[in-house]
């Protein structure tokens, strides 16, 4: 043996190293050659070494290998047949199956050879599995494995399998103890199991839908579930894996068909047992087979999913540590299966430490930096989220919000940033301008599948949030600590998810748009958008709002254009048509919110009616915005009774006015998607075609079309007169312009830019721009100049009254017939018009109406209710300030008196405290007195003069000046001061124009002359405008030598106060001034020009001069060494340097040029010397005189006069050179002087 064995060692070392002289020595005698061969074969079955039968076996196969005759193999054939044919036992056959194995696993044609011709063999074969010998069933097995692998083999065996083999392996399978018997048979199984015909012998030998159901049959039969489940349940990492291996390729074939007996044989139990293994081979193939699994139903309802969820994701969680992206696909993509596929009724999570954990893989593997494996992970996001998933209490809404956003961002690091500076629907222009192919190939499918993946986790987030607001126990959480508020509530992850679609989500969508569209992401992407409308109820206006002026009705316009024609892409259709439904219903509700509460159950009724009009219609709204155009211009057939074509347009019509309406306010225009001047032309025609179909649009969709008109009408023609007539006819069979009514500035000027629509319905359409809005904020801002502002800053029918003034008698008969809100409103847009524009003609057409305004508030008013009345004042101010407009003096009319009357009357029927009153009615009364004629300027004393309650106003008025206690700031002007400033005029103007015209007084007012003076004296931070008006009534007062009929003036004759004697004849001839008041008052004004002089106050500077004139004037008549005494001051040539050391520094200010005369006139040579007229006379030459402003030269004027008549003789021609100069300067139109 041992002599034999060296021998054909050799020889097989001469067959591996040298083959070729070995085969051609044996090949020159082929008897030699079978010779060699029948002597092998003989020797292997008389040897029992193992080791020697191995190396013949080897050394056979060689030779029969190298020879490549079949002559030879014929002869091995034949042998082995008459060798197992002879054996009265297999005992000694183990040789024969292993060379026979041997041979067919390197003769690629063996196999074919061996069943075709030695069929007989394969009942040997057969009989080699009953023999009790595990050796020889593993040879055979393998033997059969080869077999089966061949085609040829597979088929001429088929029936043998089917009869004989199929139970006799599955026991042999079932029964093996060693591990070289288990693989075989798992190897002859494998071969088997890619013919889906041995599948199903194999299955319907163990399964039938009669008798899965019953366990013993099961166990009686051996059936491969059980032979598979039961290798599981070896401690064998390979056979498990084998096992598995198996079974997936079973189920391969028809998981609905065959995976009913491994569910019921509890085979998904173990493989998730199997999950704890660190073999990856292992778990690629459980994750295989339970991917399988998952296709049926029974797999979930037997509950194995609930039972494994845990184990898988502890898996996946040992699965990322390894370097196998493909096991991380693979694993990710089973969860994803279980979570999607799990049934409803069945809670995958039993409880919320489970659901956490689920989360916390899901995080995990978001953050993976590999993209393929990040794809699956969103994917199972997407499954995951899904109320059955999260319903255990508390739902952990923070690490919800945690996942999503991960999500979100995790796409954004793998695409491009997005530039931002585009409207939805432009970005769909860029990508529609390139082909779709190309667009595609731009962007990677896996990327496109990341974005879908995305898209879809972030959409059933959304419908999670509105799912669950139908259920209490999940908006808040139920475990929150008393006196503590928990963020884990549905609201705030609502609230996050409007917060990320804003910031993370559309801008995703936009980026992805620049490079293609792809129907199922936009699909996706509009569905999510329509279910946050319902997902955050409190938010759905403002995000409506801001989905409009980001042009995504446009991109849903498109979208169905370019996508959904020819009822292509249906679920983008419906998601496009439900997301522009839901749009326009929220933003009509929201614009409508007023006009719904005021019109009752017919703005419900219109509100229902549109919803079911666009569910109907928006589907079928398949056009581009050119082919929706020619739509909306098509004329039905006459006579016709289909309504899709009305219902086409009326769908089209309230997009455009949704679109329109709450485009950006502040980029309108690239939010407009429709060219004007087309659509204006579209509208029209369709008013026109329902006019001569004998159709009245419904009053909504005519709301819209009169609202697209006048969008358009800017960069349109003018509408012509049949346009015209069909739009009048429309508003004539609608009970109340409200129901058509938009409150925007577009609209009114459209209908009062045409005479044959504001003739009609322009009272209508202001009385409703004028109510519309909040009442109750104006009622809380009345009052002041800042609501005038605010209300009519940006009025927007200002212009349009500046050009159309006729509009101003439809504003003043609203006054009149409407509410007092609405008058308050009219009024104040009037004053605001009237103080803006001084170039329109109005006084006239205003004067009368005005009275008639004020009549009928007087007749409303009670006395009492005077003060309450809000658009008293504001009317008196829009009659001061027509009164104003008027240009030069005019005589006063029948209306002017009645006004005057009904004024004054008022006036005296107020109280000093009521400023708002007063203030434009004491300067009405004031005005009146001073632009118009003499004639009718004594008639209008006579009237103010006759009112006595007036007067007793005015006394109780001037008295308030020494009875309020002093400001804290001098600057302002409060309206008591303003006030006082009226009164004080007003009552100067009376004192004049009383003495003028000897006018009949019926009441005396009373005032304290130490009082008076000490006003001016004594300051204490008056304003200026105070301070000018009383120095216009001393004046006046002055003038009249403390004489009237109108004003008494006393001395202080309160009690306990010191009469004073008139010390000296200077006194009595002083009276009522006495010499200690005179020079009080002298310093005050001096000291009051050189703060004007600081201050530069042109006003109070001449009413200083002025009064001080008056005063030397007055001294000079009662007592010239007095008035001397007081012009020849040292004090005033020091005042006189100092108005001289400003910046100025010139003689020629009006304040200087009059004291000049002042101290000319009383020939005071001490203050001003003839060396100074020079120079006065020498800066003026050289002036230009016609640049000099008006009081300058008035100022010069009488200065040069001055000058003349003293006699002085200091340039007698120069001086009548500027004289000439002046008199041909001097304004015509001089205005009263006393007017401030």
């Amino acid at each position: 043996l041992v002599r034999k064995k060296h021998v054909l060692s050799r020889l097989h070392d001469a067959l591996a190293w040298q083959a070729l002289p070995v085969i051609q020595l044996l090949e020159a005698d082929k008897r030699v050659c079978l010779h060699l061969i029948g002597t092998l074969f003989g020797m292997l079955h008389t040897v029992e070494d193992s080791s020697a039968l191995d190396l013949f076996v080897e050394v056979l196969v060689q030779l029969v290998v190298e020879l490549k005759s079949e002559q030879h193999l014929r002869c091995i054939m034949d042998e082995s047949q008459k060798e197992l044919g002879r054996a009265t036992t297999l005992r000694g056959s183990l040789p024969t199956f292993t060379l026979l194995g041997k041979l067919a696993d390197a003769i690629p044609g063996f196999t074919n050879l061996l069943v075709v011709e030695h069929s007989n063999l394969v009942d040997h074969l057969l009989m080699g599995l009953t023999y009790p010998n595990e050796g020889i069933k593993a040879a055979v097995c393998y033997l059969y494995g080869k077999l089966y692998s061949s085609p040829v083999g597979a088929e001429r065996l088929s029936t043998h399998f089917e009869e004989r083999l199929c139970g006799l392996f599955l026991n042999t399978l079932g029964c093996a103890q060693t591990k070289e018997l288990q693989f075989n048979c798992l190897g002859l199984l494998k071969e088997l199991l890619k013919s889906d015909h041995f599948v199903s012998i194999m299955m319907n030998n163990s399964n039938t839908e009669e008798e899965c159901e019953n366990p013993d049959f099961l166990e009686g039969e051996n059936p491969l579930p059980l032979v598979l489940k039961k290798l599981l349940l070896t401690r064998d990492e390979m056979l498990q894996a084998a096992s598995s291996h198996c079974m997936a390729a079973v189920l391969v074939h028809s998981p609905s068909r065959y995976a009913p007996a491994f569910i019921h044989a509890d085979v998904p139990e173990f493989l998730f047992e199997c999950l704890s293994c660190n073999s990856e081979i292992l778990i690629w193939s459980v994750y295989c087979c339970l991917l399988l699994l998952t296709e049926e139903h029974l797999f979930f309802s037997k509950c194995h999913t609930v039972y494994g969820i845990e184990s898988l994701l502890r898996s996946l969680r040992v699965v990322l540590q390894l370097n196998n992206v493909e096991l991380h696909k693979q694993g990710l993509l089973l969860l994803a299966e279980i979570l999607k596929r799990q049934p409803v009724e069945i809670k995958l999570f039993t409880n919320r430490v489970v659901c956490v954990e689920a989360i916390d893989v899901l995080m995990e593997t978001v953050n993976c930096p590999v993209l393929e494996v990040i794809v699956e992970a969103v994917g199972a996001v997407a499954a995951f989220l899904r109320k059955d998933h999260l319903s255990s209490p508390p739902v952990p809404y923070e690490e919800l919000q945690k996942l999503l956003e991960a999500v979100l961002k995790r796409f954004n690091d793998f695409s491009p940033p997005w530039t931002g500076k585009r409207h939805a629907g432009d970005l769909f222009l860029v990508s529609q301008s390139h082909s779709a192919n190309r667009n595609l190939s731009r962007v990677p499918q896996r990327q496109g599948q990341f974005l879908l993946n995305t898209l879809k986790s972030f959409r059933n987030a959304c419908r999670l949030a509105v799912e669950f607001q139908s259920d209490l126990m999940a908006q808040e959480n139920a475990f929150t600590a008393p006196n503590s508020q928990s963020k884990d509530t549905l609201s705030n992850f609502s609230e996050f998810l409007l917060r990320i679609c804003d910031s993370l989500c559309i801008p995703m969508v936009m980026n992805y748009l620049e490079r293609a569209v792809s129907p199922s992401v936009m699909e996706v992407f509009i569905s999510s958008l329509n279910t946050l409308f319902t997902a955050v109820p409190s938010m759905r206006n403002k995000f409506s709002k801001k989905l409009a002026s980001s042009s995504f009705i446009r991109l849903t316009l498109e979208l169905k254009a370019r996508f959904c024609a020819v009822q292509s892409n249906p679920a983008l259709n419906q998601a496009c048509s439900s997301f522009l439904c839901s749009l326009c219903l929220s933003l009509y509700s929201a614009t409508e919110k007023e006009r719904t509460s005021q019109e009752g159950k017919s703005g419900e009724r219109d509100k229902q009616e549109m919803s079911e009009l666009l569910q109907k219609g928006l589907p079928q709204l398949n056009y581009t915005i050119a082919e929706s155009l020619l739509l909306l211009a098509e004329t039905p057939e006459p006579f016709s009774l289909d309504q899709s074509l009305c219902s086409h347009q009326h769908c089209f019509i309230i997009v455009l006015y949704v679109a329109y309406t709450l485009g950006d306010s502040s980029n309108l225009l690239e939010c407009r998607f429709v060219p004007e001047a087309e659509l204006f032309l579209a509208i029209r025609s369709f008013l026109l075609s329902a006019q001569d179909h004998g159709d009245c649009p419904p009053p909504y969709i005519l709301r819209a079309a009169l609202y697209l008109l006048a969008v358009c009408q800017d960069k349109s023609s003018a509408l012509d007169l049949r346009s015209l007539c069909t739009i009048r006819r429309f508003l004539d069979n609608l009970p109340d312009m409200r129901f058509v009514y938009v409150h925007c500035p577009l609209l009114l000027k459209f209908f009062l830019g045409y005479p044959e629509l504001m003739g009609r319905f322009g009272y209508q359409v202001l009385q409703l721009w004028f109510s519309w809005g909040d009442h109750k904020q104006a009622e809380t801002e009345e009052g002041g100049s800042g609501v005038s502002d605010q209300l009519n800053s940006t009025n927007p029918l200002l212009p349009i009254l500046k050009n159309n003034s006729s509009i101003l008698l439809i504003l003043l008969d609203l006054v009149c017939s409407s509410s007092v809100e609405v008058a308050w409103k009219v009024l104040m847009t009037l004053r605001t018009f009237l103080e803006r524009n001084y170039d329109v003609p109005v006084c006239d057409l205003l004067r009368s109406r005005f009275l008639q305004i004020l009549q009928q508030l007087l007749v409303e008013s009670s006395s009492a209710s005077l003060q309450a009345n809000r658009n008293l004042p504001v009317l008196l101010s829009l009659l001061f300030l027509v009164q104003l407009r008027s240009e030069g003096v005019r005589e006063l009319d029948s209306t002017d008196f009645k006004l005057l009357h009904q004024v004054s009357n008022l006036c005296g029927k107020c109280r000093p405290r009521d400023t708002d009153l007063l203030q434009p009615s004491l300067n009405f009364l004031y005005w009146s007195l001073h632009q118009t004629t003499p004639c009718s300027q004594q008639r209008a004393v006579a009237v103010l003069l006759s009112n006595v309650s007036l007067l007793e106003l005015l006394q109780k008025v001037l008295e308030c000046t020494w009875l309020r206690s002093p400001p804290s700031e001098p600057a302002s002007l409060s309206p008591e001061d303003a006030l006082l400033c009226s009164g004080w005029l007003l009552v100067a103007s009376l004192l004049i124009y009383q003495h003028r015209y000897n006018t009949e007084v019926h009441q005396t007012l009373s005032l304290d002359l130490e009082e008076v003076l000490n006003a001016v004296i004594f300051r204490k931070k008056k304003p200026i405008l105070l301070l000018v008006s009383i120095m216009q009534f001393l004046k006046a007062i002055l003038r009249q030598n403390f004489s009237s009929l109108l004003v008494v003036i006393g001395q202080n004759t309160a009690q306990g106060a010191t009469q004073l004697q008139p010390s000296s004849l200077q006194d009595a001839a002083l009276h009522p001034l006495a010499t200690h008041q005179v020079f009080p008052l002298v310093v005050s004004l001096q000291n009051l020009l050189v703060h004007v002089h600081l201050q530069k106050d042109f006003l109070l500077s001449q009413a200083v001069v002025a009064c001080l004139e008056t005063l030397v004037e007055y001294l000079y008549m009662k007592n010239q060494d007095v008035a001397l005494h007081v012009a020849s001051q040292p004090w005033h040539r020091f005042l006189l340097f100092t108005l001289l050391s400003g910046g100025q520094k010139s003689y020629l200010q009006p304040e200087v040029l009059r004291l000049m005369t002042l101290f000319l006139r009383y020939q005071c040579s001490n203050i001003i010397s003839q060396k100074e007229i020079r120079q006065i006379l020498q800066e003026a030459a050289e002036a230009n005189i016609a640049e000099l402003p008006e009081a300058t030269s008035r100022a010069l004027h009488l200065f040069l006069c001055q000058v003349q008549s003293s006699h002085c003789q200091v340039e007698p021609g120069t001086i009548q050179t500027l004289l000439q100069c002046l008199l041909g300067q001097r304004s015509t139109c001089v205005k009263h002087q006393d007017f401030v």
